[in-house]
């Protein structure tokens, strides 16, 4: 018993699941703490400055994370160190130019009032170099598919700086500057856990070619575009709020974002294995197979977060005064929870959308999608941000931007798969009852 319990645990599809649910559990609690613990003004500059990081991220994953599972998985062991040692070359590159960027921004420090923008002039160089190794020893073992070690470095990065925090809280130390402190030093020493467990293969740098660098880069620069795009859909907000109403809007709207984990964790997981599905019945040439697991999986989290939204509206509160203290209730936080929790229930639609596109080989259709949402996001957050003077501007401009991806995509992927929101639904409810029905027969039989 125990052995076949230890084998359903040992897979690659639940152990890149408890990944993800750890990175969020541990994300939630860091936040949870800093809430706590710092001023809403405060937690807005850390909002920013972790929405620049990962716009820069975004660059440097977009452009290689992709590109390196693509062409070092399975690979013979010299075509690996080529591979591994070119894409090391692009990492330190495109570090370096984010590096040069910030750095010549210092001497204008004296021009700028923004806290928040300082606070990320000061801090971005050094944290995004210091993150540079693990991200690529990430990459790498993706592409070798080694989900236990991804979960123990995981746990190395977000566990170090979790307890730092406790630290610093107990100590009564804890400030923002202490906090970007320690999150630098906790990438440091994930890159040195890594470095030293010999998973960074930094020799590979002495086997990079000319010829695989071009490869790579070439790659790269299509997935990038996407990736950067959906970056800047979910980062959008947060500069705009910060010009206009300043960091502890952006606080305050944040935080509810950083509740909505518990849509994406089940989003990211049936989204990682839809994928592979739909990608198997395409090249078996099977679109009748494509549209079932997009209806099945689409109508399955649309029916599952349907009790989630209703919760939400009577209970939005209680999550929201747990993770950010009770400076945030009669916020405008509350309210933009339960608002977004109802927004959710189109999200498993238009995601698979998406990812359909990019399966049935229409990226650039994928890319159009988010391009247009990104221009309604970004003009409509400006404009009723403008017209209300609160945050409940970006919320509404959120909604239209999501429900003009929805219709984007749905218009798009029904030239080449027809289907309709009530066969998704249908499919989704029946899937989700045949599934309720097994569970319980398992249950009863025991």
């Amino acid at each position: 018993m125990w052995q076949k319990i230890r084998a359903k645990l040992n897979n690659k599809h639940f152990l890149a699941l408890l990944g993800n649910v750890v990175l969020a559990v541990f994300g939630i609690a860091m936040i949870a703490l800093l809430t706590h613990t710092l001023p809403i003004a405060d937690m807005g500059k850390w909002f920013f400055f972790m929405t620049v990081l990962a716009l820069c991220d975004a660059i440097r994953n977009g452009f290689l994370g992709t590109a390196t599972v693509k062409f070092y998985a399975g690979t013979a062991e010299h075509r690996a160190r080529e591979v591994l040692g070119s894409v090391w070359t692009l990492a330190i590159g495109i570090t370096a130019i984010v590096v040069l960027i910030d750095v010549a921004a210092y001497p204008f420090r004296g021009y700028i009032h923004d806290e928040a923008l300082l606070l990320s002039i000061k801090w971005l160089g050094l944290t995004f170099v210091s993150s540079l190794p693990f991200s690529v020893i990430f990459w790498k073992l993706q592409a070798d598919e080694d989900y236990v070690k991804m979960l123990w470095l995981r746990m190395v990065n977000s566990g170090s700086m979790l307890v730092s925090f406790i630290v610093l809280i107990a100590l009564k130390k804890m400030t923002l500057e202490a906090a970007m402190l320690y999150n630098f030093l906790t990438n440091c020493l994930t890159s040195l856990v890594g470095i030293l467990g010999n998973q960074a293969k930094l020799k590979t740098l002495a086997h990079r070619t000319k010829e695989t660098i071009t490869e790579v880069f070439h790659f790269g620069k299509y997935s990038l575009g996407t990736t950067l795009s959906s970056t800047m859909l979910r980062s959008v907000d947060t500069f705009i709020i910060t010009a206009l109403l300043g960091p502890a809007a952006v606080a305050i709207y944040a935080l509810p974002g950083r509740l909505m984990e518990i849509i994406e964790i089940p989003l990211r997981s049936f989204v990682g294995t839809g994928i592979s599905g739909m990608a198997r019945a395409v090249n078996n040439d099977d679109m009748g197979h494509v549209s079932y697991i997009f209806r099945k999986y689409a109508g399955m989290l649309t029916i599952a977060f349907i009790p989630l939204s209703i919760l939400a509206l009577f209970f939005a509160g209680v999550p929201v005064v747990l993770l950010g203290g009770h400076k945030y209730q009669g916020t405008e936080a509350i309210m933009i929870y339960r608002c977004l929790m109802i927004f959710c229930l189109m999200y498993p639609i238009d995601r698979f959308n998406g990812i359909t596109l990019d399966v049935i080989h229409k990226p650039k259709i994928n890319f159009y999608k988010v391009l247009v949402m990104l221009a309604v996001n970004a003009i409509g957050d400006y404009v009723l941000i403008l017209v209300m003077h609160n945050v409940y501007g970006a919320l509404i401009a959120s909604f239209f931007t999501t429900f003009t991806g929805l219709v984007f995509g749905y218009y798009w992927l029904n030239k080449y798969m027809r289907y309709n929101i009530t066969g998704v639904i249908k499919t989704g409810y029946e899937e989700t009852r045949m599934l309720l029905q097994h569970t319980l027969r398992s249950l009863l039989k025991r």
